[in-house]
């Protein structure tokens, strides 16, 4: 998915300037993700802006997408203004750390964080701080969330699966639990590689489901995930 463009059914990615291209990840998350009935939307480092477009596709929320890094604000906003949901989806170059949203609730926040915390850099530091968590802890990330979600809110966000213990605890500080987990699997007879959550004020059961993404050949892609990506992939 490293092509300086990707067409999707509804909308198309440009991301030959942006330091977070278009991947698995976001693509499940987008899909995997409830937003039924939300108005207002967060999208925390959306990137290339493809979050905040799957979300545009799925509901008639309005939808702000923080990116800090320059050249990837300015992709997802020509990304934005080439769909037809223009006039509900606004990029702001900020760090959502820097983010006043002064009163501002939103009934869905959706990340996919920069996750590697213990691993070599990449020299290119724009590739370094999409990928590395000091531009973004876990313990920012979910204190924005407890400061921007509304009462009765979700966040979903995507992490690696050796990262979840992490977040959750993390979360549970704010106090944030999850109420549902989709474990993603590579292929078939391989380990969980992320976890998808979606975290809530409300301490219940976590329901639990998984999909595993290709089979044994590579880019052949399994039933499951064919059909949870149907209204998105040509």
């Amino acid at each position: 998915m490293s092509n300086s463009y990707f067409n999707f059914k509804q909308f198309s990615i440009k991301q030959e300037r942006s330091a977070f291209k278009v991947g698995t990840d976001s693509v499940v998350l987008g899909a995997y993700m409830d937003i039924t009935g939300a108005k207002r939307i967060l999208d925390i480092g959306t990137g290339t802006g493809l979050l905040a477009l799957m979300a545009a596709q799925k509901s008639s929320a309005d939808i702000i997408a923080l990116e800090a890094d320059r050249d990837s604000c300015n992709q997802a906003i020509e990304n934005f203004a080439a769909s037809r949901w223009s006039d509900r989806l606004t990029a702001i170059n900020q760090r959502i750390q820097e983010f006043p949203g002064i009163g501002e609730k939103f009934d869905v926040i959706v990340s996919n964080p920069p996750y590697f915390s213990n691993s070599l850099k990449n020299p290119d530091s724009r590739k370094a701080s999409s990928r590395h968590n000091d531009s973004l802890s876990f313990v920012e990330l979910v204190q924005a969330v407890g400061k921007f979600l509304s009462a009765h809110g979700r966040f979903w966000v995507i992490i690696p699966a050796n990262e979840a213990g992490k977040m959750v605890n993390a979360a549970e500080k704010i106090p944030l639990y999850p109420e549902k987990m989709l474990k993603i699997y590579p292929k078939p007879n391989s380990r969980v590689s992320r976890i998808i959550y979606s975290f809530s004020s409300n301490k219940r059961d976590i329901f639990e489901e998984e999909i595993t993404v290709e089979e044994a050949t590579r880019h052949h892609y399994t039933a499951k995930y064919r059909e949870l990506t149907k209204d998105f992939y040509l």
